[in-house]
């Protein structure tokens, strides 16, 4: 760690150890105040959100009151994403599509199409307002359905593509969308119930009984499973990550090569997915979907953490009135496609009500706002074991893979 003087401004500058050392300890100060402010809880902000964005904001004061500014070592940066990524793959497996049958398959097709829908209103009105379209696409899918996770992972490429301020950008409309899908959620959910008094109504499609049985020992094997975590089993999974994270750079620089722009993770996201299914399609491993997402946990917290903590703030002011316009408008999107399609799609019951007011949590936000909005569902009104089974698995894995593709291709056609 040492000091320049740049810009007449005193500079810390921290390596690579320090910068991650320092992201540790602004994660566990989201957490830190996560606990102390109830309404974080409330609205499930993740603790390197709350973290890094706190961290930011004195970032930003030290800067523009000339006392000193910071300059990080963000080696780490990619691998960290590349490495949630990768976990997001090895957890795609297609057998989940058994566990809730056509249900998950039609929430994901709604979800994905949300996606688009997302991204040709964002890019629309980007256009109409004269700005940059990628902001439009960030202001779409990729910080809306995508959350801040996809949001850093796509903010370098639109940099690269023109758009000064994108990373920031991205975090700013990340996190709005997360809170606003906290809001919405349960209006919409009270909404389609008390409108068609479905609290008294039986579920038209319910889960089979066979199903539920399957589906709630998997969850009891993986408790007993994630109370006797061993270092071998933690070194197996790391080192698949990293197998999925070499072989999947390969891909990615073939599609380079042929002029098609993919964020770095998509290679390694695809080839764990390939895996994923080949072990359980010729069961010669069993991966355990726990220490997958453990891993996935740890590598997104740190890249969040990390990336949050270097954010430029003052980048974000002359796009903050164009990025609110569509903003606002998306969470209008948002409210009438669950009223008026999700709720429709899914079976016009209780449970799709249940799952219309998820949908906004993740359609604007991420998986735990859905969560946390179903949650005040199901307490005032009664049990929706159908939604609690559809919208974790496509929240948590098909759409993240599904987004990316849509992402993909819409910044491959403005560009």
């Amino acid at each position: 760690m040492d000091f320049d003087i740049n810009d007449r401004i005193l500079t810390l500058n921290l390596d690579m150890i320090q910068t991650v050392a320092l992201a540790s300890l602004i994660l566990f100060l989201g957490y830190f105040l996560i606990r102390k402010w109830k309404v974080l809880n409330r609205f499930a902000i993740p603790a390197p959100v709350v973290g890094g964005l706190t961290f930011a904001i004195f970032a930003f004061i030290f800067r523009l009151t000339g006392l000193f500014a910071f300059q990080f070592d963000t080696t780490l940066l990619s691998p960290f994403l590349i490495a949630f990524f990768t976990s997001i793959g090895l957890g795609a497996s297609f057998s989940l599509l058994k566990v809730g049958g056509r249900q998950i398959i039609f929430f994901w097709v709604l979800a994905s199409f949300l996606a688009i829908f997302q991204n040709v209103v964002g890019v629309f009105m980007a256009m109409l307002m004269g700005v940059d379209p990628f902001l439009g696409l960030i202001a779409g899918s990729v910080t809306m359905t995508g959350g801040h996770g996809t949001g850093l992972a796509f903010g370098p490429i639109f940099e690269i593509l023109g758009l000064k301020g994108a990373t920031t950008c991205c975090m700013a409309s990340a996190t709005f969308g997360l809170i606003a899908g906290g809001l919405i959620g349960g209006p919409v959910g009270i909404y389609l119930i008390n409108k068609k008094m479905l609290e008294k109504h039986e579920n038209k499609i319910p889960l089979k009984k066979e199903v539920m049985v399957e589906s709630m020992d998997k969850m009891a094997a993986e408790k007993e499973e994630a109370a006797g975590l061993s270092a071998y089993q933690f070194l197996k999974y790391m080192t698949i990550i990293l197998l999925c994270m070499w072989l999947g750079s390969i891909v990615s620089k073939g599609f380079e090569s042929r002029g098609i722009t993919l964020p770095a993770y998509i290679g390694a996201m695809l080839i764990a997915a390939a895996l994923r299914n080949l072990f359980d399609y010729s069961k010669i491993l069993k991966i355990s979907q726990n220490y997958v997402e453990l891993l996935g946990s740890i590598a997104l917290s740190l890249f969040l953490s990390m990336a949050l903590m270097n954010l430029k703030l003052w980048e974000l002011l002359d796009l903050a009135a164009p990025m609110l316009i569509i903003l606002f408008i998306q969470v209008t999107l948002m409210a009438l496609y669950a009223i008026f399609i999700t709720f429709q799609v899914m079976g016009r019951d209780y449970d799709a009500a249940v799952m219309a007011s998820g949908h906004c949590g993740f359609g604007l936000g991420a998986t735990p706002t859905a969560i946390a909005n179903m949650r005040a569902l199901v307490e005032k009104f009664g049990p929706a074991p159908r939604a609690f089974l559809v919208i974790p698995i496509v929240g948590a894995f098909f759409v993240d893979f599904s987004n990316a593709i849509i992402i993909t291709f819409f910044a491959n056609v403005l560009k």
